[in-house]
C-alpha cells in the first residue's frame, strides 16, 4: 500500500490526468469515440480533444463536463476545469 501511495506522489499532474483518462476511455470507446489529452496548464485547466463519434456528438459537452471533468476532478484534485479544443 505504501509503495502505491509513493508512486502516486511521484507522478506529475499530467501523468495523473492521463491515468484518469485511461479509466474513462473504455466507456467512450464503447460508443465509438475517444479522448486525447492535449495539455494540462499550471492553473489546473485540462485541454482534451474528443474524437470519433464523440467529436461530432451533440451530447459531447455533457459528456465532457458531467463525465470526463467529474472523473478527473475526483482523481486529480489539482484539476480545476476541462475544456475541449
Amino acid at each position: 500500500m505504501q509503495e502505491h501511495r509513493q508512486k502516486e506522489e511521484d507522478m506529475t499532474i499530467k501523468e495523473k490526468v492521463q491515468d484518469a483518462l485511461d479509466k474513462v476511455r473504455p466507456s467512450l470507446q464503447a460508443d465509438g469515440g475517444d479522448v486525447q489529452l492535449v495539455d494540462v496548464e499550471d492553473s489546473g485547466l485540462v485541454k482534451v480533444r474528443l474524437t470519433g463519434a464523440c467529436g461530432g456528438c451533440p451530447m459531447s459537452q455533457m459528456t465532457l463536463k458531467m463525465g470526463i471533468e467529474r472523473i478527473l476532478k475526483e482523481n486529480v484534485p489539482e484539476v480545476t476545469s476541462v475544456e475541449s479544443v
